[in-house]
């Protein structure tokens, strides 16, 4: 019988922009006390026009992200067109919905916040570990460090910012995360995404310790 439930932890933030989404993570996994990854990445490429950021049970998040990219490109093959934001969003959405509710010793918990531009626009999508599924058209966070990440973002975040200004409020979420919450740290990643495709904005490894 287990005893104690292994808790994960992270911090990954989404915000709209008037021109763009901005996608941004820590690099820290852990399985319990222990730190048992420094440089893992937390926001995946889904299509070209499509990325997510993940938290939860790694297995999960890892198994679920290859199985909605492998099952996009056969529904894009069959229908003979590109899928749109909200048609992924809900594909993964129904995936997490009956990866939850499997039996098995490990919960399969994940949490992804979905963001993509298609012909018709820029969308961002709150995929909770439940298998609901919110459009978002501010912001939302994810994660043990969501609670911090909510504070800066209630404070400082305006409708209409630009990208490079998402950029920058992002990175201070994290940041508060990653000095306060102990399963967030060990580096920042950033991801932009607008009508031009996804790109890799920022990534940063912060180092803890002394080096002789």
């Amino acid at each position: 019988m287990v005893e104690r439930e292994i808790k994960t932890g992270t911090t990954t933030v989404a915000l709209v922009c008037k021109d763009g989404i901005i996608l941004a993570a820590d690099k820290r996994a852990t399985s319990g006390n222990l730190i048992s990854h420094k440089k893992f990445e937390k926001i995946i490429k889904i299509t070209d026009k499509i990325a997510v950021t993940v938290a939860g049970t790694v297995s999960d998040v890892q198994l679920l992200t290859k199985l909605v990219r492998a099952e996009l490109k056969l529904k894009d093959i069959r229908t003979d067109r590109e899928s749109n934001v909200r048609e992924a969003a809900n594909l993964l959405a129904s995936m997490v919905y009956n990866n939850i509710r499997k039996l098995s010793l490990i919960p399969g918990i994940s949490h992804f916040l979905v963001g993509g531009s298609d012909p018709s626009g820029i969308y961002l999508f709150d995929l909770a570990p439940d298998g609901s599924i919110v459009e978002v058209d501010d912001f939302v966070s994810s994660g043990s460090g969501s609670v911090m990440a909510y504070g800066v973002l209630e404070t400082l975040y305006k409708k209409g910012i630009s990208v490079d200004e998402g950029v920058k409020l992002a990175v201070k979420c994290i940041n508060a995360a990653i000095l306060r919450d102990s399963a967030s740290g060990n580096g920042i990643d950033v991801f932009t995404i607008t009508q031009e495709g996804i790109k890799k904005t920022m990534t940063q490894e912060i180092k803890y310790g002394l080096e002789d």
